[in-house]
């Protein structure tokens, strides 16, 4: 059994939002999205994987398959596959999202 503390992968970038890859195998991936003020990523999408998105920290403005959803901390979204979605911070604060997605996104989809 593998195991990693999730605050180790919490960094920010004025650049734009970290992304910091937690696990991958071949059957599930998942990755750190750190976001800092007025920063988003998207639309992305993938094919052939679900994608669930829990918000860790933060607030987070999510737009998928027309519908637009402000969430909290704690509170999670599943994305369908070939479903495209965008995720923005929505706060003066940092946000910081967990993304686990099966079967692992194809090359440049979500991780892209």
């Amino acid at each position: 059994m593998e195991h990693r503390n999730l605050t180790k992968f919490v960094t920010f970038s004025r650049d734009g939002v970290r992304r910091e890859t937690v696990f991958e195998t071949d059957h599930l991936w998942s990755q750190v999205l750190c976001f800092e003020r007025n920063q988003s990523v998207g639309p992305i999408a993938d094919p052939q994987a679900d994608a669930l998105f829990t918000v860790v920290a933060g607030e987070a403005i999510f737009l998928a398959d027309g519908k637009r959803r402000r969430l909290k901390q704690w509170s999670t979204v599943l994305v369908p596959a070939g479903e495209k979605v965008s995720v923005s911070n929505a706060s003066a604060d940092p946000l910081v999202v967990l993304v686990v997605a099966a079967p692992p996104p194809a090359a440049r989809a979500l991780s892209g």
